[in-house]
């Protein structure tokens, strides 16, 4: 099914790729957006969905000293998240706290609770502890990973464990296990890497060529999906990962990111360079227990999983994410700092 976007609009004031849920706000749907701008103060923008649900509006507006390239909202305080940014020369990253009183404040400043800091390659993301109130995340630059003991009181944070995925690896992102808090994937050029943070050693890989992201089944384990420049998306099962259990066909250019939603098993978003955003709903959450040794072993096949493709954008769209409080809801962010929030609802009640 194609069609147009039909969703609520908000707009940044910059270039943007970065955009969260604020898993921690409870009371209301929330996005975190930050720009990229090269020449101006930058911004991160608290979005809200109004009580109706038809309207976005600016909940708070902050400044933030350099371009972001990854941000991520904390799963247990609702005001506090982490951000990537480039200095133009290096790259940095911090955790922030918005202050308590924001509204109230003319020009909000940013609290900036502590950096982290690895003098190491360039920092690509940060991964906060799957849910819950945990002090621990994970930094993950070009060549290393690094598992983080945060402690907010204090305002400092220490780097409990590391490793080097080597010399001939670039690493590019990843995402935590919500299944198994010991164990993350790491995304590279042409493969996953799995690594087990007991012993900070890799555990397994699946080769897959230009990997740009990946997100692990909220309500299934075992599952994960890989998004691939030239071809598409990936669904697989570690158990058995010679080859995928569904292929899905992507994007019409680069296929860039990937979520999986974080209640509803099977129902999948991503976004590319195509400027589209496609929802999906992979047939593979629904039989896999049914399966025959030998049928896993064979990709499944095609049956329409596209439930339908948001196409009202005029940029390439970075930036998706899943609302925790409204499962049906999603945002998308797209390079020219639009932020669109749809509800998906109507699709699946079609299928």
């Amino acid at each position: 099914m194609q069609g147009g976007s039909s969703g609520i609009g908000y707009g940044l004031k910059y270039q943007a790729r970065c955009i969260s849920d604020v898993k921690a706000d409870t009371d209301h749907t929330s996005f975190l957006a930050g720009t990229l701008s090269l020449k101006e103060e930058n911004e991160v923008h608290l979005i809200r969905l109004s009580s109706s649900g038809n309207e976005l509006f600016c909940e708070g507006l902050f400044s933030h000293p350099n371009e972001i390239w990854d941000l991520a909202s904390c799963p247990f305080d609702q005001r506090i998240f982490s951000t990537v940014y480039s200095t133009g020369e290096s790259y940095g990253a911090a955790i922030w706290q918005i202050p308590e009183l924001y509204g109230e404040l003319n020009s909000p400043q940013l609290e900036k609770i502590t950096s982290l800091d690895t003098n190491a390659g360039k920092t690509k993301c940060i991964l906060w502890w799957p849910s819950g109130r945990h002090d621990k995340l994970i930094s993950i630059d070009e060549e290393s990973l690094f598992l983080w003991s945060l402690d907010v009181s204090k305002k400092t944070a220490q780097v409990q464990s590391h490793n080097s995925a080597g010399m001939l690896h670039n690493l590019s992102g990843g995402a935590w296990d919500p299944h198994d808090v010991n164990s993350v994937a790491a995304t590279l050029e042409s493969s996953i890497q799995f690594w087990d943070l007991r012993t900070m050693k890799k555990t397994a890989s699946i080769e897959c060529a230009h990997v740009r992201n990946v997100d692990y089944y909220c309500k299934r384990k075992h599952i994960i999906v890989s998004a691939e420049h030239e071809s598409g998306m990936h669904i697989w099962d570690l158990r058995k990962a010679k080859v995928p259990i569904q292929e899905l066909p992507g994007h019409t250019h680069w296929t860039w990111t990937v979520k999986c939603n974080p209640e509803h098993d099977g129902l999948i978003l991503s976004a590319g360079t195509d400027s589209t955003v496609n929802l999906w709903l992979a047939s593979s959450s629904s039989n896999d227990e049914l399966k025959t040794e030998s049928q896993v072993d064979s990709p499944t096949p095609w049956v329409d999983p596209l439930l339908n493709s948001y196409t009202d954008y005029e940029d390439s769209i970075y930036g998706l994410a899943w609302s925790s409080r409204e499962p049906w809801i999603f945002a998308s962010l797209s390079y020219d700092g639009r932020v669109v929030v749809e509800t998906v609802k109507p699709f699946i009640s079609k299928k």
